[in-house]
């Protein structure tokens, strides 16, 4: 995914109230702009780090600009989960995720039971796939890890994957790392166990689990290969 407009670039001051953050911007001037990040933002959410914003020509936001990117170190960090999906999307158009050859069709926001949805559904043929996607943005020691705060709804999400394998239907959980200073993947059981644990039966279950990683740049944002994972 190539940005078609310049990011502008700030100085983090801090993040709030979980949707907004303030930003000085490199003029100076400082703005709170929107957060689209439903997580803690472990790892990238320092005061003083360096910023990516997008800027809305939509006259009825109250909050222009949107927070894409955060630098951890040397390394520029995807944060607008809004975007994760489509990322994904396009790779699989592009045949960037070589588990899924020869797509007809990709669905999107799909309706699996009464109460839940899940992101994608690849149509092969007579096959399907159902696919949940994650976004990663904490990485330790050179490890991604998902999540970074305890999700009820991603366990929900991967008892669902597993009720659909049980019945025969092939699914997949897709964590997709949006930075580049990683060298593997592993379940943040430290912060929530009982998604490590959920992820862990899922796997055994014959959930496939998928880990790409992802150049994250001021120009654009692009899958660049699988990553090696233990769910132990």
């Amino acid at each position: 995914m190539r940005f078609t407009f310049p990011l502008v670039q700030g100085t983090l001051i801090k993040r709030y109230k979980r949707f907004l953050a303030d930003v000085r911007m490199d003029s100076g001037e400082i703005m709170t702009v929107h957060c689209p990040n439903t997580g803690t933002m472990l790892s990238c959410s320092a005061p003083d780090s360096r910023v990516c914003l997008s800027r809305s020509d939509n006259p009825q936001r109250k909050y222009p600009y949107t927070l894409e990117m955060v630098k951890d170190n040397s390394t520029w960090v995807g944060v607008n989960t809004a975007r994760t999906n489509k990322l994904v999307v396009e790779a699989l158009e592009k045949g960037q995720i070589t588990e899924f050859p020869d797509i007809d069709t990709i669905k999107t926001e799909v309706k699996t039971s009464a109460h839940t949805r899940l992101d994608l559904q690849v149509n092969q043929g007579d096959s399907a796939t159902f696919i949940e996607v994650k976004s990663c943005s904490l990485a330790i020691d050179g490890c991604a890890m998902f999540p970074d705060a305890v999700t009820t709804r991603g366990a929900k999400h991967l008892h669902e994957l597993v009720r659909l394998t049980v019945e025969g239907r092939r699914a997949c959980i897709f964590f997709l790392v949006q930075r580049m200073d990683a060298e593997k993947f592993s379940p943040a059981t430290h912060i929530d166990a009982l998604y490590g644990e959920a992820l862990h039966l899922a796997a055994a279950e014959g959930v496939m689990v998928l880990v790409y990683q992802a150049e994250v740049s001021p120009q654009g944002i692009d899958l660049v290969r699988p990553l090696p994972f233990s769910l132990l």
